[in-house]
């Protein structure tokens, strides 16, 4: 005989086959408990607790451009200046007149006017004695020649910042010119101590001959103000600034010419 067959013993399976109805009835009520605390948060933030701080839109602002700032004159002055209707207007020459004459046809005066013939004088014979002297031919006068131009001499002056330190004493005149062309009047802007020394001296136009600027320039160091009692001791501790001004006259040296017959080396 057989023996009996003893009872199957069952695996537990792979996966999962049972129906997800439960997990479906959790997600619903998530999903419904979810919605109901949204609308409870907005029914109380939004209309029992409205927001008190309402945000306006900013103001509209408008800047206007006024002649009353530096500013706006500046920028007034350069829209002007870029204006490109200024650029392509006809304007009239300076010269013109401000009214031109019309073109008027010119009329001779002979058309005009009928000039009247006059009678020939009665022919007249002088029957006087003629005279002993007759006039004769114009006396020749002698051309007078020009006066000989006075000589001119060189002179300083100073602007009337200076006039507090009173007269300058100025060194004896000593300028060679490299040039023979006329220099031009020369000046400079110097620095005076409170103790009447020139302490700088700067070029503001030049004469036109390099080499007299810095006979000139050396010249005006070497000037001293002799300070009167009333300011003396009493100076400023800073620079006091002024204009020297040179005044050429005739007393320059001219460079002498060179002889034709010399070689250059």
């Amino acid at each position: 005989m057989n023996s009996p067959t003893p009872d199957l013993v069952t695996e537990p399976l792979l996966f999962n086959w049972d129906s997800p109805r439960r997990t479906k009835a959790a997600i619903t009520g998530f999903l419904a408990l979810s919605l109901f605390a949204h609308a409870l948060c907005f029914y109380i933030f939004q209309i029992v607790y409205p927001p008190t701080v309402a945000l306006l839109p900013p103001p509209a602002r408008v800047s206007l451009i006024t002649p009353t700032s530096e500013e706006g004159r500046t920028l007034l002055r350069w829209i002007d200046a870029e204006d490109p209707a200024l650029a392509f207007t006809t304007h009239r020459p300076p010269e013109s007149k401000v009214r031109a004459l019309p073109k008027v046809e010119h009329v001779p005066s002979y058309l005009t006017a009928k000039l009247m013939l006059k009678d020939v004088p009665p022919a007249e014979v002088d029957l006087r004695i003629p005279d002993s002297q007759p006039p004769g031919a114009v006396p020749f006068m002698p051309r007078k020649t020009a006066s000989a131009i006075s000589r001119t001499t060189t002179s300083v002056s100073f602007s009337n910042e200076l006039d507090a330190f009173g007269a300058a004493t100025l060194p004896q005149l000593s300028f060679a010119a490299s040039t023979g062309e006329t220099p031009q009047t020369i000046r400079f802007r110097v620095a005076v101590s409170r103790f009447g020394e020139v302490r700088y001296c700067f070029l503001v136009n030049s004469s036109g001959d390099p080499a007299l600027d810095e006979q000139a320039r050396l010249y005006l160091v070497q000037c001293r103000f002799s300070q009167s009692a009333a300011n003396a001791g009493k100076g400023d501790p800073f620079l006091t600034w002024g204009i020297a001004t040179i005044h050429w006259g005739s007393d320059i040296a001219q460079p002498q010419p060179k002889p034709a017959g010399s070689a250059t080396p």
